[in-house]
């Protein structure tokens, strides 16, 4: 027969679970609802064979470094970021989610000018969140977790791979290189710079449903042939 206090110990446990599980789930839920979160502007300036070829405005941005693998990271840093949006923040307002939820490896060189993603320097990521448009840096509220940073990213032009699936980063890695192949085909300078995985949908959503992008970002912006 359980004692009372195990019983208390055991419920105390299961809350702390479904607290754990209610808010992730209350993240995920609100993330990357097809057509009902908001997305970061761009124009589209060419389609190529095998990627789109894509303006970026300035957008701001709530990021955070994290370290592990890459499952890891991007779970850590989601977390961060979820609660920073969900009132974790100096007027406990709740931020609109948007999509999608980026990373990239971190690189000592653009650290503080790369664009949205989780970045890796050995086991080190960032995870980045795009603020709602109505926001600047003014008005967005200030996160109280010293973890979560807030800048402006500049303008900029990305040869992007869209591509469905649930990818592990094998996978990601070989969506990555096929990018690089057809930009090199067709003559564009690649930036020296980590490269961006973004994830559009919540993890339940069935595989061939999901929408995931590998970015580059190029040198030089091309003069535009096509817009959208």
């Amino acid at each position: 027969m359980l004692r009372p206090w195990s019983i208390l110990v055991s419920l105390a446990a299961l809350a702390g679970a479904v607290f754990v599980f209610t808010n992730e789930s209350r993240a995920d839920s609100k993330l990357l609802v097809r057509g009902r979160v908001e997305h970061p502007a761009y124009t589209v300036v060419k389609r190529g064979e095998g990627f789109e070829l894509r303006g970026y405005a300035k957008r701001l941005v709530a990021e955070v470094e994290v370290t592990g693998d890459p499952r890891q990271a991007t779970d850590a840093g989601f977390r961060v970021l979820a609660g920073f949006i969900f009132g974790n923040n100096v007027r406990a307002e709740e931020v609109a989610m948007t999509a999608p939820v980026d990373r990239r490896a971190v690189s000592e060189k653009i650290a503080m000018t790369a664009p949205v993603d989780r970045q890796r320097r050995g086991d080190r990521w960032i995870i980045t969140f795009t603020m709602p448009g109505k926001y600047t840096q003014t008005t967005l509220p200030r996160p109280k977790d010293a973890r979560v940073q807030i800048r402006e990213l500049p303008a900029v032009t990305f040869a992007v791979r869209q591509f469905s699936g649930a990818p592990n980063e094998q996978g990601v890695q070989k969506e990555i290189a096929a990018l690089r192949q057809a930009v090199a085909a067709a003559g564009l300078a690649v930036v020296d710079a980590p490269p961006v995985f973004s994830r559009y949908d919540p993890p339940w959503t069935p595989s061939f449903m999901r929408r995931n992008e590998v970015m580059l970002e190029i040198a030089a912006k091309p003069v535009a042939t096509a817009g959208q």
